[in-house]
């Protein structure tokens, strides 16, 4: 009998093998396991009646899921088959919070039996076990093929059109500050322009062109290790290319044709209950949060782009990123606690 196939050598290498490819397994089984802390930020949430010391940890648990995602992209620095499939799972670990939102509302017109969490849990293990143990390689590298600056030219001015329109949204909610009514009043005004026949379809299409060409790019892009600014815009890309989907999704598919429903504040807010003190709303509590930070970092991230192909210096473009991504993250945490119930006047 053959040594090297008994069943204790085989099992000890079927270990080894499952310990040594922890990059590829690690990113969906983090993901399978999202639902549940929110689950629990929410149980701690509604049982303090706010969020206190143990409520502020669970949320910044819940946000380190998507940072795990961006430094797990950045570590896989190979080249190998391994190293992008790496990379990858890294990136769509970092799109979990919107993910799981766009999961749960079709899930929701479905009807489906089967609880969301449940479905999305499924999901992610069994790709963790698909990444685990489809035959890959270690070793042999994976020729890149990038596009050409077409691509992504076209990309950067459909950006343009839409750029006009978040700026005038994140400018809208922020209103969310001084109270609903006066948040509803810069909407209307807003939509007797954006909600014209021609403008609104104008958009449309740019917003699904930038999903193509942006996941078309983090694809292609992901194939070869980069800087963590490089993969920080990948990154984005990805979480930007599922949200915007999934907005469009809520907005036409779910409020307009399945539920007849206004998507004015109290959509947004999830009223009557709010995002906090509701099991299903919490999801929306990041998903919102990232989704005005990463639109506005992903700008920057742009912007780099651009000042480097002009001629700049690395220090002046990356200090211009992490000035538009401070201001970023400011007026995420300002719209987010204006929806989360914070007025000024």
């Amino acid at each position: 009998m053959n040594d090297s196939c008994t069943p204790a050598k085989m099992s000890a290498a079927w270990t080894s093998s499952i310990i040594n490819r922890w990059p590829l397994w690690l990113a969906p089984t983090i993901a399978a396991f999202y639902p549940y802390l929110l689950d629990v930020f929410h149980l701690s949430v509604t049982s303090a009646g706010g969020i206190d010391l143990a409520a502020a940890l669970l949320l910044l648990a819940v946000f380190s899921v998507p940072a795990l995602g961006l430094i797990f992209a950045c570590r896989a620095r190979g080249h190998t088959l391994d190293d992008t499939r790496a990379r990858r799972l890294g990136l769509l670990l970092v799109a979990t919070p919107t993910l799981y939102c766009f999961v749960g509302v079709n899930l929701y017109m479905l009807g489906s039996p089967v609880a969301d969490g449940w479905v999305w849990t499924t999901a992610w293990l069994a790709l963790a076990a698909l990444a685990t143990f489809v035959p890959g390689s270690a070793t042999a590298a994976l020729t890149p093929r990038h596009s050409g600056p077409a691509l992504r030219v076209a990309h950067g001015l459909s950006g343009v059109i839409v750029t006009v329109f978040v700026v005038f949204h994140l400018f809208n909610h922020l209103f969310g500050l001084l109270g609903s009514d006066v948040h509803a009043a810069v909407m209307d005004w807003g939509r007797t322009f954006y909600r014209a026949t021609l403008i609104e379809s104008l958009l449309v299409a740019a917003l699904l062109f930038q999903v193509v060409t942006g996941l078309r790019l983090a694809w292609q892009w992901s194939a070869t290790p980069g800087d963590h600014l490089r993969l920080f815009q990948l990154a984005s890309g990805v979480f930007l290319a599922v949200f915007i989907l999934g907005h469009l999704n809520a907005v036409f598919v779910f409020a307009r044709l399945w539920g007849g429903i206004e998507t004015d504040w109290a959509f947004a807010t999830g009223a009557p209950a709010g995002l906090l003190m509701d099991p299903w709303n919490i999801r929306l509590l990041p998903h919102y949060s990232l989704g005005v930070f990463f639109v506005l970092a992903h700008l920057g991230s742009g912007l780099r782009v651009v000042m480097l192909a002009h001629g700049a210096s690395n220090k002046a473009a990356n200090v211009a990123w992490s000035a538009v991504a401070s201001v970023a993250a400011l007026l995420s945490l300002a719209i987010i606690l204006g929806m989360t119930g914070l007025r000024l006047v």
